[in-house]
């Protein structure tokens, strides 16, 4: 249904994908350089584009994104919207802003 976030799911290729395009955007937002950066979980919200919550194994804890893509005719931009970092495995994915 638009508008409502989807199940806690697996990430996929299509995630991790996501996750590559804006890690230099999440490395300049935390300040730090990651080695490892690997999609674990993902929901969605289908909006104008696409919302995104991501879990991602950093290494030592998870960091938690929330990325917005375009829509193909707009140009299908993938945005970092925000990081929640030092998350656990086990913690939720919950829409966040910073």
């Amino acid at each position: 249904m638009p508008g409502a976030w989807s199940e806690t799911k697996n990430a996929t290729d299509e995630i991790q994908k996501i996750c590559d395009q804006v890690k230099d955007q999440v490395e300049a937002f935390t300040g730090e350089n990651y080695v490892v950066f690997t999609a674990i979980k993902y929901r969605s919200q289908v909006v104008t584009g696409e919302n995104f919550l991501i879990k991602v194994d950093v290494g030592e804890d998870y960091d938690h994104l929330s990325v917005y893509r375009k829509l193909p005719c707009d140009g299908g931009e993938v945005v970092l919207r925000g990081v929640e970092q030092h998350r656990t495995k086990d913690a939720p994915l919950v829409p966040f802003t910073n």
